[in-house]
C-alpha cells in the first residue's frame, strides 16, 4: 500500500490537471475543503460526483467499555462525519 498524497502533492497535480498555477489550485482546494466544512457542521450533506456523498449523522447515548480496565460507562450522545463512496469510484477500483 503507497502512502497517501500530501496536500502540496495534491495542490501540484490539480494545477497541472486545470493548466493553472499552484495558487489557485491550492485556494480551490481551500474553498472546497470550506465550503464542505460549513454544510456538513450545519448538518447537510455533500455530493461529490463519482466520488461520494460526505455527511453528518447523529449518534445516540450509549454504553461502552473501556479496553484497559473493562469498566462499563455512558457515553453521550455526539455526532459522527460519514462518507458513502460512490458506485462508480467503488467499480473503477475493483474493475
Amino acid at each position: 500500500m503507497s502512502k497517501p498524497m500530501t496536500k502540496a502533492q495534491l495542490v501540484a497535480a490539480l494545477a497541472e490537471e486545470l493548466g493553472s498555477d499552484k495558487k489557485s489550485a491550492s485556494a480551490a482546494l481551500d474553498a472546497v475543503s470550506a465550503l464542505i466544512t460549513r454544510e456538513v457542521s450545519a448538518g447537510g450533506a455533500v455530493t461529490l460526483p463519482g466520488i461520494g456523498k460526505i455527511s453528518c449523522r447523529e449518534r445516540p447515548e450509549r454504553m461502552v467499555r473501556n479496553p484497559q480496565t473493562g469498566e462499563q460507562m455512558k457515553k453521550e450522545a455526539d455526532k459522527v462525519v460519514k462518507m458513502t463512496i460512490a458506485k462508480a469510484l467503488k467499480d473503477s477500483v475493483n474493475g
